[in-house]
């Protein structure tokens, strides 16, 4: 059974996870090595080796997610939906403050943030809900109100951390999920008017209430100036721009950064592919962003070859995880949108993140084996092998 589960696994999917993971692990250490010892007077390595102990982990539980069945999810899904509803409550009550926002629970020496498990379980959770409701699922009320309040009351519990990034992560995850189960143009309609709705009656109260505060209005507008307040909100940016800009085409040497030392806020995390770029040029920047379009890329691919919706929606999910989170810190960085704090998938310094992204990336893998299989099943050239049904729970 082994022998023909590793037969059929995505091998281009995994050697692009460990390019991206390795270069990722190099970067951090690059860029930590000084903010550890100046600023947190901690070893040179230490960002390094908590983020090697944290890709150790992950790898592990990619292996785990890799070779369990993608259809057994479907049986525990609302339990694990109700233990990070419980953890996003633990946060509002006990949350560790970083970045202006209580998205921490602290648990002994280990720093946990339970927003992230949120966009797995989400995924998890409207592709299940989704394939049952194949049947009616242009009737909007029945088959939509359950999910829609549920992602609304998730992300109205990060949002209030406040973690305003993740929680359009997200509603993002949901939205694509929902239009890519196969509504109609009817249903789509009002899903549109839905979310226009909801923005003209959020918008009034986050303003009433103080939750667009003058910071956040800051950010946006020195997004589009940066350097009319060079030392004071436009800084991170300004410093991103000068590292970008003094890369050229091969970049300084790895190590040899200038605005890691002191200039450069968050250089290991959110400002990450600004090191990159100063050390490593556009050809460092250019290898990161193929990596991370190959890998969305052939998630999306899966997502049309897989023969089941549940499978495809996942694919669609994760693949929509990774493409957010990259566009929110790359154009964060780059000026295009705010700063929202959000690291770059597989490459910024973060265990919570690097965890859940690596366990989302076994499943589509064990995805990718199953549909592989069935394609050489149906051609003839494999012989059965034991799987779950998520909707019949029958062998296929």
């Amino acid at each position: 059974m082994f022998k023909k589960m590793f037969r059929n696994y995505d091998y281009s999917i995994i050697i692009a996870l460990v390019l991206l993971c390795s270069i990722g692990l190099v970067m951090v250490y690059s860029a930590s090595v000084i903010t550890a010892v100046s600023r947190y007077d901690f070893a040179p390595d230490h960002f390094y080796q908590r983020q090697k102990l944290s890709l150790i982990i992950g790898a592990l539980v990619f292996f785990v997610t890799m070779i369990i069945p993608y259809q057994l999810y479907a049986r525990f899904i609302k339990g694990i939906l109700a233990l990070v509803v419980v953890g996003l409550f633990l946060v509002s009550l006990f949350g560790h403050v970083s970045g202006n926002a209580a998205s921490w629970l602290r648990i002994g020496g280990l720093s946990i943030q339970p927003s992230e498990f949120v966009k797995l379980a989400i995924v998890l959770y409207l592709a299940m809900v989704l394939e049952k409701r194949q049947p009616y699922l242009n009737d909007f009320k029945r088959a939509f109100t359950g999910p829609v309040l549920i992602v609304i009351f998730l992300t109205g519990l990060i949002a209030l951390e406040p973690d305003f990034g993740t929680a359009m992560i997200v509603l993002g995850i949901a939205v694509a999920v929902l239009l890519c189960s196969g509504i109609n143009k009817y249903t789509f309609r009002k899903f549109l008017a839905l979310g226009l709705g909801s923005i003209l009656v959020v918008l009034p109260i986050a303003w009433m209430t103080g939750y667009i505060s003058p910071t956040r209005i800051a950010r946006v507008t020195t997004t589009l100036d940066p350097f009319k307040d060079a030392a004071g909100e436009g800084y991170q940016l300004v410093n991103a721009y000068i590292a970008m800009g003094s890369g050229g085409f091969f970049g300084a040497g790895l190590g040899q950064s200038v605005q890691k030392y002191g200039y450069l806020p968050e250089s290991h995390t959110d400002a990450i592919i600004a090191i990159i770029a100063e050390e490593l040029g556009f050809v460092g920047v250019a290898t990161v962003l193929f990596l991370l379009a190959f890998i969305i890329i052939k998630t999306l691919l899966l997502a049309k070859k897989c023969q089941d919706v549940y499978g495809s929606l996942i694919c669609i999910g994760i693949a929509t995880t990774i493409g957010i989170q990259a566009f929110f810190n790359l154009g964060g960085i780059t000026g295009v949108i705010p700063l929202t704090g959000v690291p770059l998938p597989f490459v910024s310094y973060g265990g919570t993140s690097i965890l859940l992204l690596l366990a989302s990336m076994g499943i589509v893998v064990n995805i990718s084996m199953f549909t592989n299989y069935r394609s050489k099943k149906a051609e003839g050239e494999e012989s059965p092998l034991r799987a779950v049904d998520s909707k019949t729970e029958r062998s296929f």
